[in-house]
């Protein structure tokens, strides 16, 4: 009689197999675990969420450079058309030579000293209201951009491109902003504010150019009355472009603060 360990197998039976090796995850990878409740999937990140911010206090601040650049550009048609004028009259016959200190020399040299610096600011607090806006309108409606916030400032630094790819993200942000119907249906509202506005910049920035190219050259009191022209025309077109926007800036930020504090459906 022979006896076995209890939890052996009994005499005559076969040799257990051996174990099945379990796979093992390739090489620079982990086994999927079991996910935790409340806790993002393994290898995913947490996205960040977007929240609505305002932007009035930019849109003031912007408005207000925009209101000292009409100012500017203001006096800079005035200051045009007088220096125009005193020159075609005959008046300071060396203006516009090298070392000429002639009062239409101070003027036009005063004036176009402000220009930059006054563009400068103005643009960069523009731009960064641009920008807010822009991701306001990717929370408002999804759907409506096509372009990521990125590009609501790379978009006004490259060549060529930035003639009209700021101007379909403006249409973009102005399509975002506006509420639905209260039905759902999209509301149809006028872009003839953001088009107007663009077509007067552009302009104007033509104008800057062509001005800026006749008043370096200029040597003589003729060639100096017409870089005044130039500057009376450039002034005239910056002037209604910086009202246009003014009324771009402040229907954008008012649509959008209505969108957020009573929803995507208008009132019936």
């Amino acid at each position: 009689m022979s006896f076995s360990a209890p939890g052996s197998p009994p005499p005559g039976s076969p040799p257990p197999a051996d174990p099945v090796p379990q796979p093992t995850p390739p090489p620079g990878s982990a086994a999927y675990a079991q996910p935790v409740p409340h806790q993002p999937l393994p290898g995913f990140a947490p996205q960040p969420v977007k929240v609505l911010r305002s932007p009035r206090g930019l849109a003031t601040a912007t408005n207000v450079l925009l209101a000292v650049s009409g100012l500017y550009a203001l006096i800079l048609t005035g200051t045009g058309l007088y220096v125009s004028s005193v020159l075609g009259d005959g008046q300071y016959p060396d203006a516009g030579a090298d070392d000429s200190l002639s009062p239409p020399d101070v003027w036009m040299g005063v004036i176009t000293a402000v220009s930059l610096p006054l563009l400068l600011a103005t643009a960069a607090l523009f731009i960064i209201w641009f920008h807010r806006v822009h991701q306001n309108a990717e929370i408002l409606n999804p759907g409506a951009v096509t372009r990521s916030s990125g590009w609501a400032i790379g978009g006004w630094f490259i060549p060529i491109g930035n003639l009209f790819l700021p101007y379909l993200m403006a249409k973009e942000i102005w399509a975002a902003s506006i509420q639905l119907g209260p039905d759902g249906s999209y509301r149809r509202v006028s872009t003839a504010p953001v088009t107007s506005w663009w077509l007067l910049w552009v302009a104007s920035l033509i104008a800057d150019r062509v001005f800026s190219s006749l008043y370096t050259v200029a040597t003589t009191a003729e060639e100096l009355a017409s870089s005044a022209d130039a500057a009376a025309v450039q002034g005239g077109l910056s002037l209604v472009a910086a009202v246009l926007a003014i009324g771009f800036v402040h229907k954008v930020t008012a649509l959008q603060g209505t969108k957020a504090a009573q929803g995507p459906y208008a009132a019936a």
